[in-house]
Formats: C-alpha cells, sequence, structure tokens
C-alpha cells in the first residue's frame, strides 16, 4: 500500500504542471495535499476528477490561504470521512486538517492530513508562535485519543519544523530562526516521546541531507541546501507495517517534495 504527502504550495498552479501525470504514474493508494490555497469549486475548475479516485477537501473560510485535501481510490475500505479535529478544538477556518479511517487488514487505521502553523509573525502584527504551540498541543491530545481507542494512528503533514541538527542544512545559522527554534523542536520531542515514531528517522536514524523543502531563493534546491519539515508519523504499534520511506526529491514543481509511505 501506498500513501504521497505532498505540500503542493497552490493546487491550481501543480495543476497545470503534468499533477496528474504524476498520479497516474505513481498510482498512490492515498494522497494527501497541503497548502491548496483554493475553494473547491476552484480546485475542480483546474483539475477536474482524477479517475479512480474520490476526495475529501477540507473547506475553510480564507481565500488563498492554507488549505487540506486527501484523495484516496475508489477500492479503499473507507470507514469514515468525519474531521473529527475539527469537533473538538478551534482550528477550522485555517483549512488545516482533513482525516480519514480505512480498514487495513485487521486494523482501523486513522489518516490525519495536517498543514500547520509556520509560526511567522501575520501581517497586522499578530504574533504566531503561540497559536502554533497550542496547535501542537491538541494534536498530541488528539492523536492520543485516538490510540486511547484502538485505533491505529498515521500522521503526514507539513510539520514547519526541523526536529535535529541532521534535519537542516544550516543549523547554526538558523538556531534562532522560525521552524528551527528550541521551544518549536522541543514540541517534535515531546510528540515523539508520546509514543510516536518519525518514520523517516526509524530508517534512516543517521541519513543526512535528505531535505523536503528549498526556498525559491539563493538557488537553494539545486545546492540541496534547506530543510526536512515533511513527515510520516504513526504510532508504535503501527510501526512493524511500514516498510519504507521515500523523500521524491527529484519532483520539482512545488518548493516542498512528495513523500512516499510504504506499507506492508
Amino acid at each position: 500500500m501506498k500513501i504521497i504527502t505532498w505540500n503542493v504550495n497552490w493546487i491550481r498552479a501543480v495543476a497545470k504542471k503534468w499533477f496528474k501525470d504524476f498520479v497516474y504514474s505513481e498510482k498512490p493508494d492515498i494522497l494527501c495535499i497541503q497548502e491548496t490555497k483554493a475553494f473547491e469549486e476552484q480546485f475542480l475548475k483546474e483539475l477536474w476528477e482524477l479517475e479512480g479516485y474520490k476526495y475529501i477537501w477540507h473547506s475553510g473560510t480564507r481565500a488563498w490561504y492554507a488549505g487540506t485535501a486527501i484523495f484516496y481510490k475508489n477500492d479503499l475500505n473507507i470507514i469514515s470521512t468525519k474531521n473529527q479535529f475539527d469537533e473538538n478544538y478551534h482550528f477550522h477556518d485555517d483549512w488545516r486538517v482533513t482525516e480519514i479511517i480505512f480498514q487495513k487488514d485487521s486494523d482501523e487505521v486513522v489518516l490525519l492530513n495536517w498543514y500547520f502553523p509556520n509560526g511567522w509573525t501575520r501581517a497586522d502584527g499578530t504574533e504566531m508562535v503561540t497559536y502554533k504551540l497550542e496547535f501542537y498541543d491538541k494534536l498530541i491530545e488528539y492523536m492520543n485519543f485516538l490510540v486511547k481507542t484502538w485505533k491505529k494512528v498515521i500522521v503526514t503533514w507539513d510539520f514547519n519544523i526541523c526536529h535535529t541538527e541532521i534535519d537542516i542544512a544550516r543549523p547554526k545559522e538558523n538556531e534562532n530562526s522560525i521552524w528551527f527554534l528550541p521551544i518549536e523542536r522541543a514540541k517534535v520531542s515531546e510528540l515523539l516521546a508520546n509514543w510516536y515514531i518519525d518514520t523517516f528517522r526509524y530508517f534512516y536514524p543517521e541519513k543526512t541531507e535528505t531535505y523536503s523543502w528549498w526556498s525559491y531563493r539563493a538557488w537553494a534546491r539545486p545546492r540541496n541546501v534547506w530543510w526536512r519539515i515533511d513527515y510520516f508519523v504513526v504510532n508504535k504499534d503501527f510501526i512493524e507495517k511500514v516498510q519504507d520511506i521515500e523523500y521524491m526529491t527529484l519532483v520539482e514543481w512545488s518548493d516542498h517534495c512528495p513523500v512516499k509511505l510504504t506499507l506492508k
């Protein structure tokens, strides 16, 4: 089984850049998208339907901002597409969460597709790190709730944090930068301490120079200078079902690359 996550940085732009060809070539069972930056009717106008797939779309209230979607194959055994997180918390307006529950073997698996706050100060001067940290706290709370109800959990996201120094090309230069602040990195450590696993570090604990986001400035991508901020995390009881994870760095239609998780 193959699950791909991708921050596309505007779905209407990548829809014009062989997006369908990518999907039909890879044939993921599930495709998670972040930063759609479009209302559903705008997305459908550009992309139309992906043959063989259904989708859910997180409809928020702000144009040109954030947004998430999940595409899944028609034959996938779906139990629910209800977004329980938004029923319990107050982040709905930012379009940050989509959720499905599917059956795999004897397990009910909850797949959470998230676009995390970046933490930068808003144009009106509003400080956003506090909001970002609250989002992490509620995520951990919600994931723990799911595990306690005997669900298996897969979380994929643009996390907007580099966890450790080997996840970033220039750690010393960025030690006081948003996305690499000690208080942010501590939240990732807290999450993993709650019996969750960063799948990439599970399979490749010492691997360096593997990144998922590159600035459009300063030729960052050709020089492979930037950050690993896109993750797949699973609860520890599910890691035995994971076969591998791959950062698809040759796919260049966004400032992020897709990430592919393969399940046994």
